[in-house]
């Protein structure tokens, strides 16, 4: 007997709509088909079945479908160089859902915004060559718009490339021995590690093999292209600066685990998952324990889970997130666990020696390597912006007084390692000399700016031309003896992640008498690692020219009334916001001419 609930395979359609066709034909039948419950029948009456059973994508009915998933259904992205190869040819900006393919290779169509596109990189723990970045500072001066952004997640990304410039822009990353392929659309993103990877003081263990590993493990799995949404992961050695892991999809944080445990010795990974800081939330721990040699297994495997469970009929609610919401962490943890050949090691947190807190300052100034009579050199990059000049000029104090590497960070700046510390003072002039600083007190050392209205047709506010507005405004007026971290990001896809910023400022637009203008809404005390918090909303609707001011006497009260060593997070979260309002003299509903 037929088994009716097994589905037709299509060699099976093909073969019965042959029979069927070749019985009508041979004895003249005016019917052969086939009921609702699987037996052929020769009465149409008998109510016939559709052979064709209805298509899904991991389940879901293509008629129920995003626009996003209709447009990866019709073509792969990773099929589109034909097509990004005829265009770059004609000259010509495409449209339709190319815009969406086009990411697959990191390139953006940012109209109207910016005329060009956008390309961006594949840099896999943030570290760079000398001649690789003497190579991007090529795309940057001969195709792009002349400069360069480095972006919160350790990479690059160039703007304003005209179509025919498009592909040679691409082809020249390979050449380099980079890439873009899955730096955009519903991929995993740019992989991060602890930027001092390899020689920093304090880590558990030297995370950057496991970036590039994971970071080569995309490239050449095909199945791992094609998400329902972007997907983040970071490896966190326990190093003096942060890589912001538990802002991540997937963030591996190393622990130590000592005798008399119930599991070996040794360095593991505890997994925290599900960060989106955007939607105001950070990873949490996940209750299981992985070697370090099954961190690339363990995520692939998560990220499969995701891929064959996530959302794709609505685009808010497909982020790693929702299916955990949807899921619960145990179920997830245990569908992920039934992709790998070992099992997870299970032991309470308590029972794990994490990471030492992190430094502040680590990512700015002169810091000693563990290797003894050497330093790193932390660079500030004003807004993360460089010119191709300046590009060049770090390849070559990375090459004349290190060993020719450099490392890229998430707070949009970069670290020259490896200087002997009697080249110091010569590599601290040269960084002068090209326009770049290296002071850890500073206001432009602690500022996160994404790219804004200049390039983003989702900003409301040009967030980096305001950044380096305020920072000259501050710099002059408010001696800082602390870092203390101002985020702008231009929308709420909160790009520069302002909820973790000690100030967070998200664009938007504020009514100004008869006029709309550029503004902010306003958080305060965010903060990640061991000092996670997500910020307090604080007001709404500023103008940017009240920004400047309000900044400013929000800095000089912390200055005034902090306690000694208190630093600007634990300063701010001793209040609630309305004990903050008052101590800031602020008004309860803010309006532009309220700090003009």
């Amino acid at each position: 007997m037929m088994n009716t609930d097994t589905e037709f395979s299509n060699e099976q359609k093909e073969y019965l709509a042959g029979f069927f066709s070749a019985v009508g034909q041979r004895w003249g039948a005016p019917f052969v088909g086939q009921t609702t419950d699987g037996r052929f029948t020769a009465t149409p009456e008998a109510g016939v079945a559709n052979i064709a059973s209805e298509e899904t994508v991991f389940g879901t009915a293509v008629d129920e479908l995003c626009k996003e998933e209709r447009i990866k259904r019709e073509r792969n992205g990773l099929d589109c160089y034909d097509r990004i190869k005829s265009a770059a040819a004609e000259g010509a900006m495409i449209e339709g859902a190319d815009v969406f393919r086009f990411k697959y290779y990191g390139l953006f169509n940012v109209s109207p915004a910016q005329d060009g596109y956008m390309l961006r990189c594949r840099i896999p723990g943030g570290v760079l060559r000398s001649d690789q970045l003497e190579g991007l500072a090529e795309i940057a001066e001969d195709w792009a718009g002349g400069y360069a952004d480095i972006t919160t997640r350790a990479n690059l990304q160039f703007r304003e490339i005209a179509p025919e410039n498009s592909l040679k822009s691409i082809e020249k990353l390979v050449d380099l021995g980079l890439t873009s392929r899955g730096a955009g659309a519903d991929n995993l993103r740019n992989i991060t590690c602890s930027p001092t990877a390899g020689f920093d003081r304090n880590e558990i263990i030297n995370t950057l093999p496991l970036a590039k590993a994971m970071h080569h493990c995309i490239l050449n799995a095909r199945d791992l292209y094609g998400l329902p949404r972007k997907f983040n992961i970071s490896f966190d050695g326990g190093g003096e600066v942060s890589v912001c892991a538990d802002t991540n999809d997937i963030a591996f944080y190393a622990v130590s685990v000592g005798p008399g445990k119930s599991i070996e010795p040794g360095v593991y990974f505890r997994v925290q998952l599900a960060g989106i800081t955007g939607h105001r939330q950070f990873a949490s721990d996940a209750g299981i324990l992985i070697r370090p040699e099954e961190c690339v297994a363990t995520a692939a495997a998560m990220v499969r889970v995701f891929i064959e469970n996530g959302d794709r009929t609505n685009r808010k609610r497909a982020r790693l997130k929702y299916l955990i919401d949807r899921l619960g962490m145990e179920r997830f943890v245990e569908e992920s666990e039934k992709k790998v050949d070992f099992e997870f090691g299970r032991i309470p947190l308590a029972d794990c020696q994490g990471r030492a807190p992190v430094s502040r300052r680590a990512h700015i100034g002169v810091h000693p390597q563990a290797e003894g009579g050497v330093s790193y050199v932390g660079v500030v990059v004003p807004v993360g912006r460089l010119l191709p000049e300046q590009m060049r000029r770090l390849a070559s104090i990375a090459r004349k007084y290190g060993r020719g590497d450099l490392r890229l960070t998430v707070w949009q700046n970069l670290l020259i390692p490896h200087i002997e510390n009697s080249q110091l003072d010569a590599v601290c002039k040269e960084l002068l000399d090209s326009g770049l600083h290296y002071e850890a007190g500073s206001i432009e050392g602690g500022l996160v700016a994404c790219t804004g209205n200049a390039g983003c047709k989702y900003a409301a506010a040009d967030t980096k031309g305001h950044a380096r507005e305020l920072a000259d405004y501050l710099s002059a007026r408010v001696p800082l003896d602390e870092p203390v971290n101002v985020h702008l990001t231009g929308c709420p896809h909160s790009c520069a992640q302002h909820y973790i910023g000690d100030i967070g400022l998200q664009a938007v637009k504020v009514k100004a008498g008869d006029e709309t203008v550029e503004g902010y809404n306003v958080v305060i005390g965010g903060g990640v690692d061991d000092q996670q918090g997500i910020a307090k909303d604080l007001l709404k609707g500023v103008a940017f020219e009240s920004i400047k001011p309000l900044v400013k006497n929000i800095l000089e009260k912390y200055l005034a009334n902090r306690r000694q060593g208190e630093s600007f997070v634990s300063f701010n979260r001793r209040y609630d916001t309305s004990e903050l309002i008052e101590l800031y003299s602020l008004p309860e509903r803010q309006s532009h001419e309220s700090f003009a």
